[in-house]
């Protein structure tokens, strides 16, 4: 995270919000031979996330509990120098970004269904009005098979690290001029929401 704190103003509440709005990170703890990550969909909760993991992934068989870190990203964009209309700058890289610290710990094999019924239904309400899709919608077998291949398991949230990195260290003239420049000619997919949050066009988190 960058240390500036011109980028990290946001509250808990919002990061937590932000964290909560894009349900999807990266998770990573330190193994026997170095970093170990996954890139995992999970469900927070207050306080801590569940998750889980195939069977086989390296974390699910890590030494738990363990500290660890759930890195959730946000939009991000490059930023030219030239659109500030000002001299001696230099290409920086814009981004949101929330860190969640904690402790990961395996639960129970029967956490397993109600995590997965809570996460596919907040993602099944986003995309209405398509029916949402259930559990119930497969066989016993199916759930069975699958509920074999992956565990569950929780993160207790003791940290929480937001960074906006939108250039708040400029000028706001400087600002407009790097805001209309990504929203021109956008390089990725996220450089509009980026340019958006910059014009101050939605909520940052």
């Amino acid at each position: 995270m960058h240390p500036n704190p011109v980028y990290r103003t946001e509250t808990d509440v919002a990061a937590l919000a932000f964290a909560r709005d894009r349900s999807f990170g990266i998770l990573s703890v330190n193994g026997t031979d170095g970093p170990l990550a996954a890139h995992i969909p999970f469900d927070l909760g207050q306080g801590e996330v569940f998750l889980h993991l195939a069977r086989s992934n390296p974390i699910a068989r890590a030494a738990l509990p363990a500290p660890a870190l759930l890195a959730v990203s946000g939009p991000d964009a490059y930023v030219s120098p030239d659109w500030y209309g000002a001299v001696d700058q230099v290409p920086t890289w814009n981004y949101t970004a929330v860190h969640l610290r904690g402790v990961l710990e395996p639960l129970p094999q029967e956490a397993l269904r109600p995590h997965l019924q809570r996460m596919s239904a907040q993602m099944e309400a986003r995309l209405a009005p398509k029916p949402i899709w259930t559990l119930d919608k497969m066989s016993d077998d199916a759930i069975t098979r699958m509920f074999r291949m992956i565990v569950p398991f929780r993160l207790v949230i003791a940290g929480v690290e937001s960074t906006m990195k939108l250039n708040q260290n400029k000028t706001d003239t400087q600002r407009a001029g790097a805001a209309a420049g990504i929203a021109a000619a956008p390089i990725g997919l996220d450089a509009l929401r980026i340019a958006e949050l910059m014009q101050g066009r939605v909520v940052p988190l």
